[in-house]
This record gives structure tokens, sequence and C-alpha cells, in this order.
């Protein structure tokens, strides 16, 4: 699909739709490029770490695994709701909260999702500049006096290289459309996992496979039974969390799957059976680090630098650059992409929107942060602390309020009559739910570590739960506040150009069309 193929109805407001935040006219996605899409984001230096961090809990590994299954399936769960909607009527994600926020409002959660986004797209380059630096200091004799002898706002002028050739890279990539970051995604995934079974059979083969073990703790016997049920919930609470953001705005992707059915098996695939074996891979890679290197390393990237080998690093060091920029461009540049175009769609295109967020991305810096736990906990903590929130208002929007029942043209117009302008523009229950459940989940979320930091109580275990309590408490919100005061429309005596999330999909192999396409087309 080349960018723009939304279908512009010529009834649609400027200022609120173009051609790539329009229904789309073609649905393609099968369910091996949503798979494909799942291996892009769990392959990579961040996703390593998390899952090899998960067997360092001090829990036995059959306590780990059962927490990654839960956590994972939990993940599974929450990104079909909130793909159906999108995925039905065809449009991104900050198109698919008009009916929930309001024709303007929806620009709350847009640009908060975008924002994260921004932050974590830096972050992202930046590891994976980190990677291509290896490779750069192991060949080249110029690249050690880059390193060490020139820097300019914090970063080495090398870094600067590496990450301007990634800045570049990615960006190409993102210019070309969803259909050439499909096909990257559909090559990249696969490509990770090859590369990283070999680092593992030759890590295991030098280490001696009685020397493996699956939980890299041993566990501590002392936390008995309710200490180590507290334990497996954390690191349920930490698996959720790390999908957050992607799960928040999956159905910017899950707008092109052809079928929902087809989502369903992509996600399925993508996540519980692909993310498992995944973490698996990862421990036994880890765990053989202790035999051979001496220590426990597991941050791939220092994993590949310790071998001594120019092949292997090169070959790791490129896996790990091409992870990297995967999980960047499917997590934290499309989003922004569509998010910011959504604000004044008739200026901002879908190119520029991620053009946006690249530039931003350089100039909030992020090797100067990364580093820093406060600035990370008290600054993307806050925004990230309304991703719960967010995500439940929507589902709740969609599945309780309107009954899976969405008049998509009507999220393109402007006018007051319409079924989703509400109260200029803003429904107000969507505004209020969100502050409701917003400013104590940001407490929960920050508090507990200003009173540890202080000498207090230590409570900061429960950060890693606030994005079920934003969740929650965004859903039962909403809910009552429609109920209270209805605003959303039920559609029931409305039938064209409603997208109906309770029919069945499409035989196999049919390509969806979403309904305002399908209406286009019967208009001529």
């Amino acid at each position: 699909m080349p960018v723009g193929d939304g279908n512009m109805k010529p009834g649609y407001d400027p200022t609120l739709a173009n051609e790539d935040l329009a229904p789309l006219r073609k649905q393609r996605w099968n369910s091996y490029n949503i798979f494909a899409f799942w291996m892009s984001d769990v392959h990579s230096v961040g996703g390593y770490v998390t899952a090899g961090s998960l067997f360092a809990l001090g829990i036995q590994s059959w306590q780990v695994l059962v927490s990654l299954i839960v956590g994972i399936v939990i993940v599974q769960v929450f990104t079909n709701l909130v793909a159906k909607p999108s995925q039905k009527t065809g449009v991104p994600y900050p198109v698919v909260n008009r009916f929930v926020f309001g024709i303007k409002g929806a620009n709350y959660p847009a640009i908060i999702r975008g924002v994260i986004a921004i932050a974590w797209y830096g972050v992202q380059t930046f590891l994976a500049a980190e990677s291509l630096n290896i490779i750069f200091l192991k060949f080249f004799g110029w690249a050690e006096p880059m390193q060490t002898d020139y820097s300019f706002l914090g970063l080495s002028a090398l870094g600067w290289l590496s990450y301007a050739i990634l800045w570049v890279a990615q960006g190409a990539v993102f210019w070309n459309g969803m259909e050439a970051i499909r096909r990257f995604i559909d090559w990249a995934g696969p490509a990770v996992y090859v590369v990283m079974i070999v680092l593992a059979v030759y890590l295991v083969s030098r280490a001696g496979i009685g020397n493996i073990a699956f939980s890299i703790s041993s566990g501590d016997s002392n936390l008995g039974f309710w200490g180590s049920l507290g334990v497996m919930a954390s690191a349920i609470g930490i698996v959720v969390s790390y999908f957050s953001g992607p799960m928040l705005n999956f159905g910017d992707f899950a707008r092109y799957g052809k079928s929902f059915a087809a989502v369903k098996k992509g996600n399925f695939w993508g996540l519980p059976v692909n993310f498992l074996f995944f973490s698996l891979l990862t421990v036994i890679t880890a765990s053989a680090t202790m035999p051979v290197f001496g220590e426990l390393i597991t941050d791939p990237i220092h994993t590949v630098e310790r071998i001594d080998s120019g092949f292997a690093i090169v070959l790791g060091g490129l896996t790990f650059v091409t992870a990297t920029v995967g999980i960047n461009i499917v997590a934290n540049f499309i989003s922004p992409a569509f998010d910011f175009s959504n604000v004044a769609p008739h200026r901002i295109s879908w190119r520029a929107g991620g053009m946006i967020a690249a530039v931003g991305s350089v100039i909030l810096t992020p090797w100067n942060w990364y580093g820093n736990d406060l600035a990370i906990h008290y600054t993307l903590g806050i925004l990230s602390a309304l991703i719960g929130p967010l995500f439940g208002i929507l589902i709740a929007g969609y599945y309780v309020v309107a009954r899976q029942r969405i008049l998509t043209d009507a999220m393109y117009t402007k006018d007051p009559a319409g079924p989703y302008w509400y109260v200029k523009g803003y429904n107000p229950n969507a505004i209020a739910a969100m502050l409701i459940a917003g400013v104590p989940t940001i407490l929960l979320a920050t508090i507990p570590r200003l009173v540890a930091d202080l000498g207090g109580f230590d409570m900061t275990w429960i950060g890693n739960f606030t994005w079920f309590i934003g969740c929650g408490l965004g859903f039962a919100v909403f809910t009552i506040l429609e109920r209270l005061n209805p605003r959303i429309p039920s559609l029931e005596e409305v039938a064209d150009g409603v997208s109906d999330g309770t029919t069945a999909d499409a035989p196999d192999g049919d390509a969806e069309q979403p309904v305002a396409a399908t209406t286009a087309r019967e208009d001529g």
C-alpha cells in the first residue's frame, strides 16, 4: 500500500482528513504480517534485557515462565480488544478516538502517545548507534579518536556519526510508506531469530550444555509462597508495561489487516508463542555468558563485543542494529506520524508527522537522559501513566457504550449536528474520565519513588501495576459517566455507513473493505 491509500470522500472536512487518515481502500495484511510486526517489536535490545532480567528476580525458573506466559497472554487479549475498532473501520488509532473523545478531543490521546513515542524513538536510535559504534571501533582506526577526543552536546563524534546513519536509514524506510515498512519487518524479525539462535549455539558449545541453567537466579527460598506470588505479579506487570505503548496504538497496524480473524491469528503467533521462545533463547544465551566470560551479561551488545571474532562482531552488531531499527519504526515512528497528522491533516501529512518525531528525537538528546532514572521516571513516567486510562476509556467506549457500532464517515465532519461533535468537538465524559483516572495513576507512578528516595517506606513496586490501575479506573469512570449522562450515540436505528464489530469476518482469503470505502464505491 503506498502512502496515502485512504479513500477521501467528497464530504470529508479537509481539516480532519487526508489520504493517510481516511479509511483504507483495501486491507491486505495477513496473519504473517501481524506476526512479523510482533517479532520486530519483541526482538530488540530492550526486549532481550527485559526478558533476561525477569529470570533474576529471585524466583524459580518455572515461576518466571508462568509469569511470562500470563503477562503476554494479557497483552494478547487487550491487543485484540484495541485492534477491532480500527480493523473494522480501516482508520488509525487517533481517528478512532474521535467517536469517544470527540472530533477535537481525540487530539489529547494522540499527542500524549506521540510525545512518548518521540522520546523512545531517540532512545532506541541511540541504542542501535551503540551497536554500530562497536563495528566502527573494531575495524577502523579513525573511529577511536572520534570516540574519545571529540564530542558535542554530550555525545561523541563517533556517536553522532552512527546516530546520523541510523536516523537517515530509518527515515528512508519510513518515507516509502507502510508497504515498505511491511516488507522490512517481514524480513527483519526472522533474520534476528537466525542470528540469535547462532549466537546461543556458539555460546552453549563453548560453555558446555551442562553449565546452562534456565534460571539465571537460583531462586530465593526465603520468599515463601506469598512472597513468590508477589514477585510473579510484578513480573507480569513488567511484561504488560513493556508492551503498553505499541498495545495502545496497535490500531495503526490492525487497520491494514484483511480480517479481524487474521489479526487475532497473527497476535497469537506473535505474542505468546514468539515471546516465550524468544525469552527461552535469551535466558540460554545470558546463562552461557557466566561460564564463557566469567560474568553475567544481559545486554546482547556487550555479549557480542566480548566475542573475539571480527565476523561475529559484524554479524551481531548489524543484527542488533536491524532489530532496534525494526522496533523503532513499528513502535515509535508510525504512531507519532498518525498522531501529529491527526492534529492538522490539511497541513501535516503522515510523512510530515513522522519527520516531526524524527527531528524531535534529536532535539531531546536522549543520550543525556537515558541513563538518568529520575529523568525517565518523572517525565516519561508521568506521560506513560496515562496510557492505561486512555486504553480503558477507548475499550469502554467501543465495547460497552457504543456496542461496537461506529458511524465511520461521521468522524470526518465538523458538523455541529454530527453524532461525534458533542460539546464544541469534545466529549466531556471522556475528558473528565481521563483526568479522574489519570491524576491518581500519575501520583501512584511518582509519589512512591519520591518517598523512597527521601528514605521513607518503599512502595515503588506499585509502579509495575499503574497500567492496570489506570486502565481499570478509565474503564469504570467513563462507563459510569456515560450511564449518568449519555453522549456516545447507540446507532441502533442506523444502518448505512455503520461499522458493526459484531458482524462476522469475511471468508478467509477475501480482503475486507472498510464500511466507508464500500459506501464510497457505491456512491461512485
